[in-house]
């Protein structure tokens, strides 16, 4: 094993690692930071005693990122744990109506810098810190053998890169020539398109929700909001919806929702889909008909702090509409992937829509968790998704 360099911590620093929890802040050092950056360095309280193996920034806030709060070779317990998050997964996509899932959720797996996500043959990586793209070649390596496969598409794009000093980046790491895959979730089929897609191609941490969507709209005309490539929408109907909407101001994701309902047997006069503000939709006067069930999964409003009184006012305003629209025993899913929202205050802001909108409302049921978007105990922050299953009287 290579030598790593020491950084200490100044005194009662250290509590946060005794927790387990994987974020460095620069101001918690005593040393003057000098490591090359991305290196992995050794990290020690005040008095010497060992405290884990991070990756270290010095030019971001935190720049340090644990890696392993084991002693030894930090890249071996890094292997073991990448084997043991893809092993998780085994245990619950072991059946082959789903083909599409995370393998690795980062924090959410004690692995800071690093989503993976299959999609069919394809193995999808994002490195979002600076030691992860250090680790590219060796990571790279790793995927190839513990997911064996020759097929690896690296899509590194958001705002955590520019915190880290990094550019966006797509490419193929191993093989190429495959920029669209064919998936099936729970049977349903969704055409991915690795390049120029948001996220890796398919918003996966919502599984569990279409699947509840799914069981709940039989009969029902089903309205979309912010639908993407349609997956809410394809779920309702697949559950016996009469109509559904799907609505989002990206035209290429409105194309897509066509594409997808073709592939799975939809006719066209079971669905229509809009390429439009869904703030002007809403408003719309009249609808092109009526909803009995919406649902409302919009982009991050809060991005930052600083962002969380104009979220607020979005978030209101967006279910405040929905909840004017619909009849008396209509259902609403509202949900928020702000991190910045939490859960009480998601809460608030949909009493605040009630209130407004002068509806009696109920809460049927929270957010379902997916299994392959595991929540870490230590690092609590990955918990940024939620949503709300509503009866509206």
């Amino acid at each position: 094993m290579p030598d790593y360099q020491v950084l200490r911590l100044k005194p009662d620093r250290e509590i946060s690692l005794k927790n387990k929890h994987h974020s460095i802040f620069r101001t918690a050092f005593a040393d003057n930071m000098d490591v090359p950056n991305g290196a992995i360095a050794q990290v020690q309280d005040a008095d010497g005693t060992f405290m884990c193996y991070a990756m270290i920034n010095p030019r971001a806030y935190i720049c340090g990122r644990v890696i392993s709060f084991e002693e030894g070779d930090p890249l071996m317990n890094l292997k073991k744990n990448i084997k043991r998050s893809i092993d998780l997964r085994t245990q619950f996509f072991a059946a082959n109506d789903t083909n599409a899932y995370r393998l690795i959720n980062a924090e959410g797996d004690g692995i800071p810098g690093l989503i993976v996500d299959k999609y069919d043959e394809i193995i999808v990586v994002q490195l979002t810190t600076l030691g992860m793209e250090k680790l590219r070649p060796w990571l790279t390596n790793v995927l190839a053998e513990l997911c064996q496969t020759d097929l690896i598409y690296e899509k590194s794009t958001g705002a955590t890169r520019k915190k880290e000093g990094l550019e966006s980046k797509e490419q193929w790491l191993r093989g190429s020539g495959h920029e669209t895959v064919t998936v099936t979730e729970r049977g349903l089929k969704f055409l991915i398109q690795l390049v120029g897609s948001q996220k890796t191609g398919l918003f996966l941490d919502q599984r569990e929700m279409r699947s509840l969507v799914r069981s709940l709209s039989s009969g029902k005309n089903v309205l979309d909001c912010c639908s993407y490539v349609g997956g809410f929408s394809m779920a309702a109907l697949s559950g016996g919806a009469v109509h559904a909407d799907a609505i989002d101001y990206d035209p290429e994701a409105i194309k897509r929702v066509g594409e997808h309902m073709a592939l799975n047997g939809f006719s066209e006069s079971q669905f229509s889909a809009y390429d439009e503000d869904v703030f002007d939709f809403l408003r719309r006067k009249p609808m092109p008909q009526p909803y009995d069930f919406i649902i409302l999964d919009p982009p991050a409003f809060a991005k930052r702090s600083s962002d969380i009184d104009q979220a607020k006012r979005a978030y209101t305003d967006l279910n405040r509409m929905a909840m004017e629209m619909l009849p008396a025993g209509g259902m609403l899913l509202t949900c928020s992937c702000s991190y910045q929202v939490d859960p009480p205050l998601f809460q608030t802001i949909v009493f605040h829509a009630a209130r407004q909108a002068r509806r009696s409302v109920r809460i049927l049921q929270r957010h379902r968790q997916a299994f392959d978007h595991p929540v870490n105990l230590y690092h609590p922050e990955v918990d940024y998704l939620k949503s709300l299953l509503l009866w509206v009287d």
